[in-house]
């Protein structure tokens, strides 16, 4: 991973130094790409479904979801990892947290959000431990592998909701085509062009949002009706589901959910070490496991999932070519402001799904490729394309597994399953301590 880093910072070119020192301007801007393409308004959705909460509950848990992740974001990237990594609502606790808010209750769910949430700070600072762990359970080889298996586990997700949104399969897949093509016409325009046209590039995903609205409000997709239902303004309010209750058992599980979300964010910060050609080194890591804890903690008084690094933003990096921490950080005063104007929000979630779906399947498939630039350090012998295949086999099992047969395992499989980011990273990790190392199974001249 450092030689990468070292090759890829080599690289950087003048305009990319300046873009260091980012306009408060541009970074607003650029902030509220990053936020648009987050689409982080899914998990507190998906999660008060789960809970059966009632309309007014569910709105709260979404302003308050969006509240959090922007502290979280100021955190992480203000001053403890100082990378620019947006954080967002984690998708892989949502069952556990569902069966533990339905079992015991909201206090439970709340409650068992808060320990590990401590832990991973700990860990991070003032214990350092946590750079060890990754350095001996996460070498480049199993990051790489990770950042492949986030965007090949989002895309099938991205591409089902085309299929399945709301207008009929041939003009969602006509108005998905058209926004990616927008999308990708102004990352390539934007990439070859010596003119000022190479600026579209950093309004590309903006462009292509809107221009995709647009498109697919000639077929009726887009209703803004609930826009005008909802006040301007609302305050946050801390434990507005009750004040959290300490249940061993609830905060066993999310101890070990908490661990497979370490794993799934490690992931995001190589890609975004990668894309940005910054060094990962025991300070920065140490300060993102700080930065992770300390921002689900402040999240848990909101109530809520879990944060993680997006993996999502590091191809907006890519896209933009922008890799200054300024516009993550307004990234996170934008959406503790969205949080608190539900009306914007609603205007935000009302882009129709096969508009931002499409958008985001190009994002994964251009995380998947800076997953490869990683895994391409790794010698191509027998050992290290089973530790790289296997664990994205495992992952696409996860993902294209039946319903049916999800909630027919036993709850605390369901869990760890449900996720095929979890599952491939997990599988990864273990493949990798398993299969015994030989010389040529590592890069020339490390050990």
């Amino acid at each position: 991973m450092e030689s990468a880093a070292r090759e890829f910072g080599s690289k950087v070119t003048e305009e990319q130094h300046h873009s260091k020192d980012v306009s408060v301007g541009k970074s607003l801007f650029v902030g509220l790409q990053h936020v648009m393409a987050m689409d982080l308004f899914i998990p507190p959705i998906i999660l008060a479904g789960l809970l059966s909460l009632s309309v007014a509950d569910s709105a709260m848990l979404i302003q308050m979801t969006f509240i959090a992740c922007g502290i979280a974001t100021i955190i992480q990237a203000g001053f403890a990892m100082k990378l620019p990594v947006m954080q967002g609502p984690s998708f892989v606790p949502l069952s556990a947290l569902a069966a533990i808010g339905t079992t015991s209750g909201i206090g439970a769910m709340i409650g068992s959000l808060i320990p590990g949430a401590l832990l991973i700070s700990i860990l991070g600072k003032p214990l350092k431990v946590f750079s060890k762990v990754v350095r001996k359970f996460i070498p480049p080889i199993v990051a790489g592998t990770v950042i492949v298996v986030v965007g090949i586990s989002l895309m099938p997700s991205a591409i089902n909701s085309i299929y399945s949104a709301p207008g009929g399969l041939s003009t969602n897949a006509l108005v998905a085509l058209v926004t990616a093509g927008i999308l990708i016409f102004c990352m390539y325009v934007g990439e070859k062009s010596k003119t000022k046209l190479k600026y579209i590039k950093i309004a590309s995903v903006i462009l292509a949002l809107g221009i995709g609205t647009i498109v697919a409000s000639f077929f009726g997709l887009v209703d803004f009706s609930s826009v005008k239902d909802v006040s301007w303004f609302a305050l946050p309010s801390i434990f507005a589901f009750g004040a959290p209750v300490f249940e061993l058992d609830a905060i066993l599980i999310m101890l070990a959910i908490y661990f497979i979300i370490m794993i799934e964010t490690t992931g995001t910060w190589f890609t975004v070490g990668e894309v940005t050609g910054e060094k990962l080194d025991d300070k920065r890591l140490n300060g993102g496991a700080f930065g992770e804890g300390l921002g689900c903690f402040a999240g848990s008084f909101f109530g809520g999932t879990p944060v993680t690094g997006y993996s999502s933003n590091a191809g907006i990096i890519a896209i933009t070519g922008v890799k200054s921490r300024r516009p993550i950080i307004a990234g996170g005063i934008i959406l503790i402001l969205l949080g608190m104007m539900p009306k914007l929000m609603n205007v935000i979630a009302s882009i129709p799904s096969s508009v931002v779906n499409s958008v985001f399947a190009i994002l994964c498939v251009v995380i998947m490729m800076n997953g490869f630039k990683v895994v391409k350090q790794a010698p191509f012998t027998e050992r290290n394309m089973l530790v790289i295949g296997v664990p994205i086999m495992f992952a696409l099992f996860a993902v294209l597994m039946p319903a049916d047969v999800l909630y027919r395992l036993p709850s605390l499989v369901t869990y760890f399953v449900s996720s095929g980011t979890a599952i491939g990273a997990i599988v990864a990790l273990l493949l990798n301590v398993i299969l015994p190392q030989k010389s040529d199974d590592v890069i020339s001249g490390k050990n």
